[in-house]
């Protein structure tokens, strides 16, 4: 009885043991691998990139969204996490490496941290990034910075026009594949206007601001809150919270999805080898 229960066992491994042998025949992937770098116009939560490496790559392509809120050229390499994008990007495996660039609004802060000047120390950090990115074996990307949505006597007010120019001349300098996510950005929002561009934030605006928004000229933008919020009622257990808000900078799942779809479209034209990974 036992020997016909063993030889019972040995007639089922073997063919088991044949199709892992036939496994092995798979041929080796060549995935793509494409590194986000910004702020938080990038950022989860609160910018583009999520819903670009969630709905616009491929399965073959290993999407990595490093964009960080706060962060401009200057406090994105002091703090280290250019020191953690740059080793991703040299991680080999992969047919090629792609590390997106998109800073200037926080370039533009008063914080001495963040604060870089727009003619000279900005352009220059885009400069080592992009020869830092190439030496990594990686090939770099820039992007002129997603525009804000405040309007002005009906007309948007493009406050980050000139810094778009810097990123501009360093691509064209350098010979960089360009996203201009300014220009598209700042004419999508133009299109839009200014009641319908409130859509795009994170949460609606209270009523002043959406009477302001239908006059044609948009409030100031709120001063940001000083130190970390209380965590929402009921949440004190839970190790973080991501707090939503209205204002014309941050996005929404609507801001996300159209600002997303406009990178994935000039990338694949900017990044030819790319068209073939990215969905529309």
């Amino acid at each position: 009885m036992i020997r016909g229960l063993l030889g019972l066992a040995c007639a089922f491994a073997l063919p088991a043991n044949a199709q892992e042998r036939a496994r092995t025949d798979a041929p080796p992937l060549q995935p793509y691998k494409i590194i986000l770098i910004g702020d938080s116009t990038m950022a989860p939560h609160s910018g583009w990139g999520s819903a670009f490496c969630g709905g616009h790559v491929k399965s073959s392509v290993a999407c990595l969204n490093l964009g960080r809120g706060g962060r401009s050229t200057r406090s994105y390499r002091a703090e280290g996490s250019w020191d953690i994008a740059l080793a991703e990007a040299a991680i080999p495996g992969y047919r090629a490496r792609y590390v997106l660039i998109q800073f200037a609004h926080n370039d533009q802060s008063s914080k001495p941290e963040r604060w870089t000047d727009e003619k000279t120390e900005f352009p220059a950090n885009l400069r080592r990034f992009v020869a830092e990115v190439r030496a990594a074996g990686a090939v770099p990307v820039l992007l002129t910075p997603l525009t804000r949505r405040m309007f002005k006597d009906g007309k948007l007010d493009n406050n980050l026009a000139s810094w778009s120019d810097e990123v501009r001349k360093v691509a064209a300098e350098m010979k960089v594949p360009l996203v201009d996510l300014n220009a598209r950005s700042a004419a999508a929002v133009s299109r839009l206007g200014a009641v319908e561009a409130t859509k795009l934030a994170q949460e609606p605006p209270d009523p002043q601001e959406l009477a302001a928004a239908r006059s044609g000229t948009t409030l100031p933008p709120k001063p940001a809150p000083q130190g970390d919020p209380p965590p929402p009622a009921g949440t004190q257990g839970a190790r973080a919270t991501v707090v939503r808000k209205f204002d014309y900078t941050h996005v929404g799942e609507a801001g996300a999805d159209l600002f997303a779809r406009l990178v994935a479209q000039d990338l694949a034209v900017a990044v030819p080898e790319l068209s073939g990974q990215l969905l529309p």
